[in-house]
């Protein structure tokens, strides 16, 4: 089923300020919380819709994306909400501050603090095909995942703990305290159970009380077709999960290119040197170079000079942002034997002699130098 477009899921302008998209998040995701409707799978669908809409749009950066070219600009970024990369406590886990004093239950309270997981970096190495088709990749992380013994909770059976009796479950208190000013009110984290809103009973004897253990996962990475050496590709909640159900941290990707055996990458252009002898140069021939989609057929002109650059237009990389291809340049150089037999040097002594072997420097017209001097700078 094609998603729908995100700001029609919010029910806002494309031009809409970020409090206008918070405020129209804040109204959707309250018409079909879990507790107003249980039991209703429609309802948790559009509830996840909502979610997904608004962790997009909600980031300067993704919504420029998603502006631009769409779902296609975002696909891969986002933390898949309603996809079955999150479920609804993690929604609540992302953006739980938004449902805080309503009174809603689902997701153990939207005041608690929530500890987060640390990031996880590695390494994608990718060849120049690779790059400009896009590719997908399954790597094995080892990470910190939740206890499958208490559900991540760190109590024994995820239910050995009992509400926290300073804060009653919400994580922070509140005091009110007279001073010159007036009366001020604050908020810190329960400094009895650090911002959990419940205090273990007894510990899960798999994770002692952490709620994580040692474990691993296979992750597939969608990688669009235009990455860079060194650029970092972020796959949200796909780190280390955190202490007692918190937050998951980040996936952290570094591309790193693979230096092709015959091509040389200029950003989305690519260069190919390419050699050729002196009777082909003089004579013409038709030559393969390769590029990023196999070989292609190149005619070089009877009297070709070296250094000429042969441009093939649309057989380089893709812009990452959908601006088109590069070009494949090719750099013509004309091989000068230095060792040469006795007959090859009198042919050439002899060609030498010829006219048509003399040097005929094109004219100079009034603006040379000019287009010379600029062609340095």
């Amino acid at each position: 089923m094609a998603k729908r477009d995100y700001y029609v899921v919010l029910g806002v302008s494309r031009t809409a300020t970020q409090e206008e998209i918070k405020k129209a998040y804040r109204k959707q995701a309250l018409k079909y919380h879990p507790d107003k409707n249980p039991g209703d799978p429609e309802a948790e669908e559009k509830f996840k819709e909502a979610a997904e809409a608004y962790e997009v749009l909600s980031d300067p950066e993704k919504r420029a994306r998603y502006d631009q070219f769409g779902h296609a600009g975002v696909s891969g970024s986002s933390s898949g909400f309603g996809s079955g990369g999150m479920d609804i406590e993690d929604i609540f886990e992302h953006f739980g501050d938004i449902f805080g004093g309503f009174g809603f239950g689902f997701g153990s309270g939207g005041g608690r603090s929530r500890s987060k997981g640390s990031n996880i970096r590695v390494k994608v190495q990718l060849t120049l095909e690779e790059i400009a088709h896009g590719v997908k990749k399954k790597i094995k992380v080892r990470k910190d995942v939740a206890c499958e013994a208490c559900g991540g909770t760190g109590a024994r059976n995820g239910t050995a703990y009992h509400t926290c009796p300073t804060c009653h479950g919400h994580g922070q208190v509140t005091r009110i305290a007279n001073t010159f000013l007036g009366r001020m009110q604050t908020t810190t984290t329960c400094p009895t159970c650090h911002g959990q809103g419940r205090i273990i009973s007894e510990k899960c004897p798999v994770c002692h009380g952490e709620g994580v253990v040692k474990g691993e996962e296979i992750i597939e990475i969608n990688i669009p077709a235009g990455v860079e050496d060194g650029m970092q590709l972020s796959l949200n909640s796909r780190g280390n999960a955190a202490r007692r159900g918190g937050l998951k941290g980040d996936l952290i990707v570094l591309i790193e290119e693979i230096k092709h055996p015959e091509l040389i990458r200029d950003g989305q252009n690519l260069i190919y040197p390419l050699y050729i002898t002196v009777p082909q140069a003089a004579l013409g021939t038709q030559v393969e170079v390769p590029t990023v989609d196999g070989k292609i057929k190149v005619k070089i002109d009877p009297g070709t000079q070296p250094g000429k650059i042969l441009r093939i237009r649309g057989k380089g990389l893709p812009d990452i942002h959908g601006y088109g291809r590069g070009d494949l340049l090719i750099y013509v150089n004309v091989w000068i034997p230095k060792d040469l037999s006795r007959e090859e040097r009198r042919i050439l002594e002899k060609l030498d002699g010829s006219e048509a072997f003399q040097p005929k420097p094109p004219k100079h017209d009034k603006g040379f130098f000019e287009r010379l001097k600029h062609f340095f700078e």
